[in-house]
């Protein structure tokens, strides 16, 4: 388990990703011209799932604008996000695959397969389940097969069972019995 997702499992509380991520905010094999197209995207979702108001995807479009592409976190995926507003109505969380990357202008991540859209409506709540989706993206494999995944159920099954299996490894700590060759 990496550092940033112990913290967040030692946090009380905050939802975790199974309950920001809903299937109607998913969108796999989408197309976009340029990255403002792509972040349109990802704020779509969050709209079509009730997350945001068109207002928040317009806010996340200008946070870029204004900071530049250090939205671009990692090789190929974006976090598209904006300060928590009155356009975010609840948390949420989208994901959006690209046919074809775009490019943000980072020098060293760009282009983009990957388009995350996050709804905040503090500056907490969403740590949870935003460590868990760094934790499940940190993994070559799971990340191809998201990309690769036939549809919005396919990904939140893969969700659900990265966490479960997180959870599973968390009970499990501490509960090893010690050799008799450590007690000897």
């Amino acid at each position: 388990m990496s550092d940033a997702t112990a913290a967040a499992a030692a946090r009380p509380g905050g939802p975790r990703l199974t309950q920001l991520l809903a299937v109607d905010a998913i969108r796999l094999g989408e197309t976009a011209a340029d990255w403002r197209a792509a972040v349109r995207l990802a704020g779509d979702a969050l709209v079509a799932s009730g997350a945001t108001t068109p207002a928040y995807t317009d806010e996340m479009v200008a946070t870029v604008e204004q900071l530049g592409p250090y939205i671009v976190l990692a090789p190929g995926i974006a976090l598209a996000h904006s300060r928590p507003s009155p356009a975010v109505l609840r948390a949420g969380i989208s994901l959006v695959t690209l046919v074809e990357p775009v490019r943000f202008g980072h020098r060293e991540n760009d282009p983009v397969r990957l388009v995350i859209g996050l709804a905040a409506v503090d500056e907490e709540a969403h740590i949870t389940a935003l460590a868990t989706l760094a934790e499940f993206l940190s993994d070559e494999t799971r990340r191809e097969e998201l990309i690769g995944a036939a549809g919005a159920r396919d990904v939140v099954q893969l969700v659900r069972a990265f966490e479960q299996s997180q959870a599973a490894d968390r009970s499990s700590v501490g509960t090893a019995v010690p050799s008799t060759e450590e007690t000897s």
